[in-house]
């Protein structure tokens, strides 16, 4: 079975190659995720959902790791995420982000059991509030 990191870095790489189903391979079935406001979404079906619409909203989304730290199952990820907020298919120059980002994940039995992000989303929501 892979390290509790090696599990969180294969989390991450799914998520930046936009591979749904690796994702949800990789999450408990009770999977919790926790965004930089502190909403949970539970459950690997509905994180299904959550991740098509996210990648058809910001379809170059990804993340970039510069640190990873760990204890026992407990993994923290530091870096930065980017990304392009869509319109009508295309990817406006002026609707890039980038946002230094930390996650912290709880692996169980090989998976994503929890993935809570910490980051300042104020961009990309003032990107939003002009669509």
């Amino acid at each position: 079975m892979p390290s509790p990191a090696d599990t969180v870095l294969a989390y991450i790489q799914a998520i930046n190659r936009h591979e749904i189903g690796t994702l949800m391979n990789l999450m408990t079935p009770d999977h919790e995720f926790v965004d930089s406001l502190g909403v949970v979404a539970a459950g690997r079906d509905l994180m299904r959902q959550a991740w098509i619409a996210y990648f058809f909203m910001i379809p170059d989304y990804r993340i970039e790791v510069t640190g990873v730290f760990f204890q026992g199952t407990s993994v923290v990820v530091t870096g930065k995420a980017s990304g392009t907020v869509a319109v009508r298919g295309e990817l406006p120059p002026a609707n890039a982000w980038e946002i230094p980002m930390a996650a912290q994940a709880d692996v169980r039995d090989g998976c994503v059991a929890r993935w809570r992000v910490f980051a300042d989303n104020e961009p990309v929501r003032q990107i939003l509030n002009r669509q």
